[in-house]
């Protein structure tokens, strides 16, 4: 089992960043940068990978609509060379209030599209001359440019030819696919008690054709971890992690497209989930973070 953690992606990024060299020297093995619609994350990796040594260097998450299967390739195997073979590529499909608001692409096909960016990347990463038809065409057909398009291969020499693809993964299509074909599955609100009930059949089906090469399938899961050493601490540690789920329970999505929503209601808090989400789009964050 490695130790991780997540970035603080709001606030002083620069000042989280640099705290990362400390943990590291008290044994932290990896550390996970987000993107949402903030600072891009890869700028935030680069820093990470010049002022650290040994601890692994992971996106968590690139999302696969804004960019290019080629752009993602560049990225992975620049932040690796920069780090000395240290970068971990996690992706994900976000959700269409980023991928429309932010970007302004459509929120269409997001396994399908993940599937191919798994598969162009791996291929990009082994320097394969690259020629593909599906949700990404490459070359452009002509009808659709100049018609000067070429296959071509990363011109650059990765300094691995492999790079471990992790995938967030919430709905059953998309959990399926990502133990199938990717080194890790990067789930959240990680539970044990619940973990066979709501993704066991999609995690089997998905290993059933997952190909030996592979080897096992990473779970990287994330939560928020605390010690506190009497009940007045504990509470006030309580409260300061509520208004983080009541964020994604309540307001990362709108109203029957949260899939943070839906992951807690399959879990069998549907009841609750609904009322934190009514208080949260209501403006009400506060009691939204108390319920």
């Amino acid at each position: 089992m490695r130790v991780g953690m997540q970035l603080q992606y709001a606030g002083d990024v620069v000042g989280a960043a640099d705290q990362v060299a400390a943990y590291e020297q008290a044994g932290l093995d990896v550390v996970w940068v987000a993107e949402a619609y903030g600072f891009d994350g890869v700028s935030l990796m680069g820093y990470l990978a010049a002022t650290t040594e040994t601890v692994a260097i992971g996106s968590a998450i690139l999302n696969v609509y804004s960019r290019t299967p080629a752009l993602m390739a560049q990225v992975a195997a620049g932040l690796d060379a920069v780090s000395g073979g240290r970068f971990e590529l996690g992706l994900g499909a976000s959700g269409p209030q980023v991928i429309e608001g932010w970007h302004g692409l459509p929120y269409a096909q997001p396994v399908a599209r993940t599937r191919e960016m798994i598969e162009l990347v791996r291929r990009m990463l082994r320097r394969e001359v690259i020629e593909h038809g599906g949700l990404f065409t490459l070359p452009l057909p002509a009808e659709q440019g100049t018609g000067l398009g070429k296959p071509l291969k990363m011109l650059a020499h990765p300094v691995r030819d492999r790079i471990p693809i992790h995938v967030a993964a919430l709905g059953q299509k998309n959990v399926e696919m990502t133990a199938a074909i990717a080194d890790g599955w990067m789930p959240i609100f990680w539970s044990p008690e619940h973990a066979a009930t709501v993704h066991g059949d999609a995690l089997a089906a998905g290993k059933a054709k997952r190909a030996s090469e592979l080897g096992d399938l990473d779970i990287i899961t994330g939560g928020m971890l605390a010690i506190a050493p009497d009940e007045q601490t504990k509470n006030a540690l309580l409260d300061f992690a509520r208004p983080m789920y009541a964020l994604y329970i309540g307001g990362m999505g709108a109203k029957g497209r949260n899939f943070y929503n839906t992951l807690v209601t399959n879990m069998g808090w549907g009841e609750e989930a609904a009322k934190i989400q009514d208080l949260y789009l209501d403006g009400k964050k506060d009691e939204a973070a108390a319920l």
